[in-house]
Formats: structure tokens, sequence, C-alpha cells
């Protein structure tokens, strides 16, 4: 059985759990127990990372959370676990444009109303990355490179058909040549992959690298947006070095909190104002400032617009790059 069939099968079954669960009641007394936050990723990935540093910020404000690592089918496995869930309050999940980006081509049978959606996370911007050991340590030589073995070169993902995904096809459209896409669960092996040099180069966040990129492991070569990062200032973007990785209009890389839909709207106050608290702290914005994402939270219905336009220009963008 083809591993999309299998998660097909696993995501419908969630499905069928979430039209049987009980709907939520009021809860004055939320939360009174431990949360069970679900992070569709592998251990150590850019969504694990945030999560774990967020954790003790919102014991502060009283929520005592359970990080539950599920990776699988770019996000849609997790996912489809929370959407399953009795919508009491008691299990949340990492959303993300990745997500997003499978549910709008169809890839999946997830939709945007089987949630209900709390806070947004983060804006993270893409860099590409090479190991610390290649001789191809800027821009213009990697891209020289991929045209001179046309179909050879290696570039890793976390996930597929995501914005990963898509900027791994734009890199090999600057060089006017194919490549090789390895997806992988998450951004930590695809990190993995990059150390053992089993692949050439890899499309990743800020905050998923930072470290190995401080230690000369990893090192960046370019930046898929339209300003450079302030955590890495010496890193071009794309358009910098005269490629266009924008050819069918921008698209933007996201996080945010979810829980099952017909969530109660006391509930979703509570968890909307314990991020916000956290989101804002003065020590998650200087791990965000260090690690090179954007912290803006919005919620209501600002998120849910957003939500539904960073949807629509993942699909368009989508169907142009994997149609090509």
């Amino acid at each position: 059985m083809s591993t999309l069939k299998t998660l097909g099968i696993a995501v419908a079954s969630a499905s069928l759990l979430t039209a049987m669960a009980p709907l939520a009641v009021a809860q004055s007394d939320y939360p009174d127990k431990d949360i069970r936050w679900v992070i569709p990723w592998n251990a150590g990935g850019s969504n694990d990372i945030m999560a774990r540093k967020l954790q003790p910020i919102l014991e502060e404000e009283g929520f005592s959370t359970v990080i539950e690592n599920v990776p699988g089918g770019t996000g849609a496995v997790g996912m489809g676990q929370v959407a399953s869930a009795n919508p009491d309050g008691y299990t949340i999940g990492n959303g993300t444009s990745s997500t997003l980006a499978i549910m709008a081509q169809g890839k999946v049978p997830l939709e945007n109303d089987q949630f209900t959606h709390i806070i947004r996370l983060s804006v993270d911007p893409l860099l590409l990355v090479v190991p610390g050991t290649s001789e191809y340590d800027d821009l213009d030589s990697f891209i020289g490179y991929m045209e001179d073995n046309p179909g050879e070169v290696r570039i890793g993902t976390p996930g597929t058909n995501n914005l990963n995904h898509i900027f791994a096809a734009m890199t090999a459209r600057s060089a006017d040549t194919e490549y090789r896409h390895v997806p992988q669960s998450g951004g930590s092996q695809v990190i993995k992959d990059l150390l053992g040099e089993h692949i050439e180069a890899g499309v990743l966040k800020p905050s998923e690298t930072m470290e190995q990129i401080e230690a000369g492991d990893l090192v960046p070569l370019g930046v898929f947006a339209d300003e450079r990062i302030d955590a890495l200032p010496d890193v071009p973007t794309f358009e910098d070095e005269g490629y266009d990785v924008f050819p069918y209009g921008p698209v933007v890389q996201m996080g945010y909190i979810e829980a099952p839909a017909d969530l109660d709207p006391e509930v979703r106050d509570k968890l909307t104002t314990a991020f916000e608290s956290a989101l804002t702290s003065e020590e998650f914005q200087t791990f965000a400032a260090e690690n090179g994402f954007e912290v803006s939270p919005i919620s209501g219905e600002e998120l849910e617009q957003e939500v539904a336009d960073v949807a629509q220009a993942i699909e368009e963008v989508s169907d142009k790059v994997f149609d090509d």
C-alpha cells in the first residue's frame, strides 16, 4: 500500500473520530490538567525547538503542557490527531504553512474547518544551507555546481509539496537545471543528512540550523525572502545575487497553534491570552531575534483570514511549480 494511501486512511479515520467526539462545554476552571501539545514533526526541528522554549513560559501562565512529537505526512499525521481530539482544550497542535500546502493541494483529507485557529506563533524565512565541508560556500558557486551537474545535486527538505520543496525547486530553476529532491519527516533529519554528507544542500529555517551554523557545521548560502535576516546579516537574499525565487508571487512560511473545531470560546480565549503573553515575553522575543524568526501574534478573525490567504497563495504557486 502506498505511503500516500496509508496516510489518507489514517487522516480519514481521524476525521471520523472528530465527528464522533462530544461537543466541548464551557470550562471556567480550564485548565485543570496537562494539555497535550502535538508537534507534527520530529524532535529537534524548528517547531519542536520553539515549543520547548515556550513550554516553561506557559507554565508561568498556569498552562502545563506535555509535548508529543507525531511526525509524518508533512505534518498531516499529527494534525489529524488534533482534528480527531475532543474539543475541550486539552489537545492542541502546531499548524504550519507546510501542512496548509498539502491540504490546499488536496493531498490529504483534512480541511481548515476541522480546526480552531488559536494564535500565530511565528513567521519564518527559509535558507539554502550546505555542509560546512562543502567547497561551494557562496550562492553563485553552488548554482554553478548545479549547472555543471544536471539532475545530480540532492536537496533535502522536511516534507514534500510544501514551501521548502517549492524553494528547492526554485533553486534548481535558478540554475536552469534538474535536481534530486530528498524529503524527510522533519528538519532534524535533513540536518543529519547534511552533516553526514548524504545530500549537497537543504532548505531549512534559521531557528533549526542556527546552532550548526554558529559551529561551522552548516553554511547558509542564501535567504528565500525579500530582506536579509538580522541574525545572519552577511547572508544574501537570492534577489541580492540576481536570482528570482518568487516568479509566481510571494509565499510565506508561518506557524500557528490549532485546536479541534468547535472549541468553546471561553477556552479559546484563555489559550489565546496565555500564548500571547508567552510570545510577547522578553525571554521569547530575545530567543526569536537570536534565531532569525519574527514573532507577531495575531488571532481571531485576523488569523482566520491569514490562514485562508496563505493557503490560497501556496496552492496557486504549487500548481505552477509542481506542474512545470
